[in-house]
């Protein structure tokens, strides 16, 4: 029996499937310029190595240490418990293995696939932004490089920016985004060349920035939603998973910094800036490690689970947080009005109501976010459910044919269904038996 729908409409046919191939003089070119940019970077560190060795020697002494982070004095760290050459060596090496990482996972991509020309695009980004990221530190070392430095940074800048307009084809999608390199490369131009020039400081520079991260977004989303073929969708969801944890967990560290900054909740110092730069580091890690997923296709389909467990279990913790606060608030309150009990028996019975809640909180927000956002993968599996309890108490064939038939057409949305059923095999005479003489 055959079953048999019209294909609906689709964009996939306006997809543009793979990237360019760099071949010849222009690999040649390309793999000569990475190697340049990677060489010129490795100077780079070699060189900050004795000028940070000279600066343990030197720093502070004038009274606030600028080097890195927050300024703080010698008593200041000492009082925090560091010794001031460990509190510089951490700081240094942190960024050191920041810049490694993001050297290291770029230098992979290029080994594997540097004539695929988006991945090796992709590679020179990810090198050159860890400078970006990085060239306040570089400065500080090394004042006389200071040109190199940001030509580094101004090409990170540019490149990283612009990556996600060419991602995941190495094709500009809208095409009119093309024209958006040009925002980033002023942009980039203003803030590395001429920081302080009024240019620099107004807010016409930081609204073109703003602009700029907007377009990235809407053209990732119209990409997605109008161009990419499946492979290249699950490459996007692999990016966006890695850039958003990236950017959240960046975000959070700096509104928790800022906000008990502001309210005085803690006493700041370095040991809290040591924290708080740890975090900003591996969160901002996220980033590079999908770009490298996506690039190099590895199990690209893992993401949908990735994502829906991060989903799942990052609001139950909120919500469980919430929770526990406000049972150890509350039940405070009350107990300490009626019984006179002190607050270990609150965490006690705050400890065993989060416990209690977990599994049936658990199962109502997976089934939410199922219904929300997974809701063909839910329905599929409420009409499987449903065809296995039919399945118990149906006998007749040609009734069970057209019900499975049926399941598999609403969960698989096929455009053409066939079921053969072999036929029974016919009745085998018995064998002559032999008789006796």
């Amino acid at each position: 029996m055959d079953v048999q729908h019209a294909p609906r409409a689709s964009t996939e046919s306006r997809a543009v499937h793979g990237s360019a191939r760099l071949q010849g003089r222009w690999l040649l070119l390309a793999r000569i310029i990475w190697i340049a940019v990677v060489v010129l970077i490795m100077a780079l560190f070699v060189a900050s190595i004795p000028a940070f060795i000279a600066t343990l020697n030197t720093a502070c002494t004038a009274g606030a240490c600028h080097l890195f982070f927050a300024p703080y004095t010698v008593k200041q760290i000492q009082t925090a418990g560091f010794s001031l050459n460990f509190y510089l060596t951490y700081l240094y090496t942190l960024q050191v293995i920041f810049w490694l990482a993001f050297l290291t996972i770029g230098a992979v991509i290029f080994w594997l696939k540097s004539d695929d020309f988006m991945a090796f695009y992709t590679s020179f980004a990810l090198v050159a932004f860890a400078m970006a990221f990085n060239n306040g530190s570089f400065l500080a070392l090394l004042p006389a490089w200071w040109l190199p430095i940001q030509t580094l940074a101004f090409f990170g800048s540019v490149c990283f920016g612009t990556f996600f307009y060419l991602f995941p084809n190495g094709r500009f999608v809208p095409r009119w985004t093309g024209w958006l390199v040009v925002g980033w490369v002023v942009y980039s131009v203003v803030n590395y060349f001429f920081p302080n020039s009024p240019l620099g400081k107004s807010w016409l520079i930081k609204l073109l920035f703003l602009c700029l991260l907007v377009s990235l977004l809407v053209a990732q989303v119209y990409r997605y939603r109008r161009i990419s073929s499946q492979l290249e969708r699950q490459q996007t969801k692999w990016v966006s998973f890695g850039v958003s944890i990236g950017l959240v967990g960046f975000s959070l560290v700096i509104v928790l910094y800022y906000s008990n900054l502001l309210l005085s909740i803690f006493q700041f110092g370095p040991r809290y800036d040591l924290i708080a730069g740890t975090a900003v580091y591996v969160f901002m890690l996220f980033i590079p490690l999908s770009i490298a997923f996506a690039i190099l296709r590895s199990r690209l389909w893992e993401i949908d689970i990735i994502i829906n467990r991060t989903l799942v279990y990052g609001a139950l913790t909120v919500i469980l947080t919430g929770v526990y606060l406000g049972l150890v608030i509350g039940l405070q309150a009350l107990l300490r009005g009626v019984i006179n009990q002190d607050s270990s028996m609150v965490i006690v019975i705050s400890t065993l109501a989060i416990a209690a809640l977990f599994q049936p909180l658990r199962r109502l927000i997976q089934q939410s976010i199922d219904r929300r956002f997974y809701r063909r993968k839910y329905d599929a599996a409420k009409i499987m459910a449903a065809f296995s309890a039919r399945l118990r108490s149906e006998v007749d064939l040609d009734q069970l044919r057209e019900e499975l038939l049926a399941a598999v057409q609403e969960t698989m949305q096929l455009v053409h269904i066939s079921l053969w059923l072999r036929p029974p095999a016919p009745n085998r005479k018995d064998p002559p038996t032999s008789r006796p003489m």
